[in-house]
């Protein structure tokens, strides 16, 4: 019986300033070579094209949640290039983690579900629920710092942290729709509570995933429990 892998990858990752054509075509390789071995499941962010229409709709005084489900679409669109991108992916995008987990297909690719928090719990809760043997979150820095790397050039990666250390530092709740941050409150809490094996690293680095994937050492972030 194949095992199942869940990876959360950030929009920022897919879908930036400086798309590269090649990335698609290596991430689709990849892809086609693991699903023989494992289930895998994707969930995709949004990125800053959500970020971008959530900002607009909070400058118009929308209401949260309509922010957060402008971001739940944006994922879904998303999470749409991707199963055009593989030959044995679902077609329609599932809505809820239980409709992902008994989809039959080498790939099952999903974005958002509903609001309150972000495709990082998503993922957490997904990877519970298919009792996945790694939770990878793929993002655009090399994994969790103790402040914004991309803000700050002292910024110092975690080779490892406890998941109470982030919890103590960011709570489990939710603050906001499209914050940009590593992981968010309640995926957090999802990760303690199931103990779920979970590792931080840039998604733009392929090598990385693989790494994990092979039980192999990674510049990256592994949380533990």
């Amino acid at each position: 019986m194949q095992k199942n892998i869940v990876i959360s990858i950030g929009g920022s990752v897919l879908l930036s300033d400086d798309i590269k054509i090649p990335y698609f075509k290596e991430f689709k390789e990849f892809i086609d070579e693991y699903s023989k071995k494992y289930n895998i499941f994707l969930v995709v962010g949004g990125g800053k094209t959500a970020r971008t229409y959530i900002k607009l709709g909070r400058k118009l005084n929308f209401s949260e949640e309509t922010l957060d489900l402008f971001g739940i679409d944006i994922t879904r669109i998303n999470a749409k290039i991707l199963t055009n991108l593989f030959d044995n992916s679902n077609e329609k995008i599932p809505i809820s983690t239980d409709e992902a987990k008994i989809m039959k297909k080498p790939v099952v690719v999903m974005g958002g579900t509903v609001p309150g928090h972000s495709t990082d719990m998503v993922g957490a809760e997904l990877a519970n629920k298919v009792n996945a043997e790694k939770f990878i979150i793929a993002t655009n820095v090399d994994g969790i710092y103790d402040k914004d790397p991309n803000k700050n050039k002292d910024a110092k990666k975690y080779d490892e942290i406890l998941i109470d250390d982030l919890i103590n530092k960011y709570g489990t709740s939710w603050e906001s729709a499209g914050k940009n941050m590593v992981i968010d409150g309640p995926a957090l809490k999802i990760i303690k509570d199931n103990k779920i094996k979970t590792f931080v690293l840039n998604g733009k680095k392929i090598s990385e995933i693989k790494k994990v994937i092979n039980d192999k050492k990674i510049n990256g972030t592994i949380i533990k429990n």
